[in-house]
């Protein structure tokens, strides 16, 4: 009698292992994030497709027409045109100025908190690696910013670069301005978490192996020790996300944000301000709730994903 023949499993695909993981698991079993997580996606594919869906294109002065201005939402304007938002003081659609202002918004968050991770992750872990007068520079000088809020070093920073701008370029340079002022205020929380963890993972075997075998102190650093700090960078990542979003918004609604020729979710809600008392509410109300839902949806992820990736809180 001939014997089964032997079988062999399949290696399982990377999407069968990440619905398999204690991650997903975790996702599936909160309703909370689940629903921040559609919130935000949405949000991001209507700012993504703004040109294919926005109704108007709000910033183009030849569509403008003044005699639209000041429309209550769900009405008609004085010329026929139907807005579903209604429409600021200048004829503008509403919510076609909200899904453009939500691409500013978000294409200054998500760069400004690449730009502080690239940064703070780098010198972290060079601090945690290298110790002694490198280590003390690098924590002494994120001390020093960390005693000041990031607003604060934003707009000083924003104030310095804008000086040594020429006055003719600052118009177009205000987004990478903004992007540089905004990352440059939040390196230093990736900085102080990937060094202690780096710390941590340089008196493990692994790197003492690598260390003999020759390896390069920059090839240890990548190859070795980042892999085991991303968790928490991951973590910082998406709270530092909606918190540069918001910092965006403040020192847009200051003023020294981008140019009101392409105005982000703050600018909006700064013009939407100055007719909240006169009885045009919509003007205001619609972009502080995008903002709102924005922020708010990235801040249930970041805190979700906080606890998902501790090991401590896993059952």
């Amino acid at each position: 009698m001939a014997s089964p023949a032997p079988t062999h499993s399949e290696p399982t695909s990377l999407l069968a292992r990440v619905l398999d993981s204690d991650v997903f698991y975790s996702y599936r079993k909160s309703p909370v994030t689940v629903v921040a997580s559609i919130v935000l996606a949405g949000l991001i594919l209507a700012a993504v497709l703004a040109p294919l869906i926005a109704p108007y294109n709000p910033f183009d002065p030849s569509s403008l027409n003044l005699m639209d201005g000041y429309t209550a939402p769900l009405s008609d304007s004085m010329m026929g045109n139907y807005f579903v938002l209604g429409t600021d003081h200048q004829g503008r659609d509403v919510l076609s100025t909200i899904l453009y202002g939500s691409r500013v918004s978000l294409f200054v968050g998500i760069s400004a908190t690449l730009f502080a991770m690239v940064l703070g992750v780098t010198l972290g872990l060079f601090a945690g690696y290298r110790g002694k007068t490198t280590d003390a520079i690098i924590m002494r000088i994120a001390d020093i910013q960390l005693t000041f809020p990031a607003i604060l070093i934003a707009l000083l920073i924003f104030g310095f670069a804008r000086g040594i701008i020429p006055p003719a370029q600052q118009e177009s340079a205000a987004v990478w301005v903004l992007i540089f002022a905004i990352g440059l205020s939040n390196w230093a929380q990736f900085a102080r978490t990937v060094r202690g963890a780096t710390m941590v993972e340089r008196q493990k075997e692994y790197v003492a192996a690598a260390r003999i075998m020759g390896v390069h102190p920059v090839m240890i650093l990548v190859k070795h020790i980042l892999p085991n700090v991303t968790g928490p960078v991951l973590v910082i990542a998406t709270i530092g996300l909606a918190l540069a979003i918001i910092e965006e918004a403040t020192l847009s609604f200051l003023g020294v944000g981008v140019p009101p020729t392409q105005p982000s979710l703050g600018t909006l809600i700064r013009i939407g301000q100055q007719f909240l008392f006169s009885g045009e509410w919509w003007i205001l109300f619609f972009p502080a709730v995008t903002l709102v839902l924005l922020a708010l949806s990235v801040n249930l992820l970041g805190d979700w994903l906080r606890d998902a990736l501790n090991p401590r809180l896993r059952q």
